[in-house]
């Protein structure tokens, strides 16, 4: 197997808005997150966020330590969110336990001294598995959470084409955790804007992973502040960090699923700031 990783550090907003394509991809644009059997990682620096895929096909991959943590787990002081992406099934083994994955199934893990380890049920049809991480100070039970145990959303309507179901999964309403809160939206066939009107939060940041997107297609991901807009013009499987004075929006080319990731100091995910559509700029 092969670890690799790259450290992302937080830009001001100042900044960010001299920032040309090439730059706020650099910065902001996470890509070749699946490799078969390779765990590839971000650092970030906001909130210490990991951003992190898994591609088991012929062997076990251990989730390796990096040394920016300076930890001999990688779970020492840190809990994690991970979701199966794949086409196939997949186990994560935590320390002990041994937890089933199925397609966009989740699974959180609690701080620990413990190894993780990711595996696929057939090397023919390979989970892919998605991940962040957020600094833990209390150790909070491991547990696998299906969209069954959600809380579950519907938003948005057909005619502005926004019709989508937010799932709730590794939230404080269904568990426990320090500061990792994470979910998955889905949008309805025929809506491809998401998060509209925009929001910030300046409590905390987020990770931002786009799947189901079809051969062909792409996503416009929306970015920067309200008065001062970016965008970035993702493929599918690209992932995103949205710092906490950056607007989330996104429109694209046919409709797609993403998994929101978030850490800081506000478990609240009512807790946004929203801004009128017609006062973007």
């Amino acid at each position: 197997m092969k670890t690799s990783y790259e450290l992302r550090y937080a830009a001001s907003p100042a900044d960010a808005r001299n920032y040309d394509t090439n730059r706020l991809r650099h910065d902001f644009l996470i890509d070749g997150l699946f490799a078969p059997d390779e765990v590839n990682m971000v650092y970030s620096m906001y909130d210490r966020m990991v951003v992190g895929g898994a591609m088991p096909v012929g062997e076990t991959l251990k989730l390796e330590a990096i040394d920016p943590l300076k930890a001999q787990w990688f779970t020492e002081r840190r809990e994690i969110g991970v979701f199966n992406v794949g086409e196939g099934p997949g186990t994560v083994r935590v320390g002990d336990e041994i937890f089933e994955l199925g397609y966009k199934e989740a699974l959180y893990i609690g701080r620990g001294e413990r190894d993780v380890e990711f595996a696929s049920a057939s090397k023919d049809r390979p989970a892919k598995f998605y991940f962040n991480s957020a600094t833990a100070h209390v150790a909070y039970p491991c547990r696998r959470v299906t969209k069954q145990d959600a809380i579950i959303l519907q938003m948005g309507e057909l005619a502005t084409s926004n019709e989508r179901t937010i799932n709730r999964m590794i939230v404080g309403e269904v568990l426990p955790t320090c500061q990792l809160q994470m979910g998955m939206t889905e949008l309805a066939h025929g809506s491809v804007w998401n998060t509209m009107p925009a929001h910030v939060h300046s409590r905390r940041m987020e990770a931002y992973f786009y799947f189901e997107l079809p051969e062909g297609h792409a996503a416009c991901h929306l970015m920067g502040e309200p008065e001062e807009t970016r965008h970035l013009w993702l493929k599918n499987e690209n992932a995103v960090l949205s710092p906490e004075w950056s607007i989330h929006s996104a429109a694209a080319t046919h409709n797609y699923t993403f998994i929101w990731g978030m850490a800081g100091e506000n478990l609240d995910y009512n807790d946004q700031d929203f801004f009128k559509i017609t006062d973007l700029k």
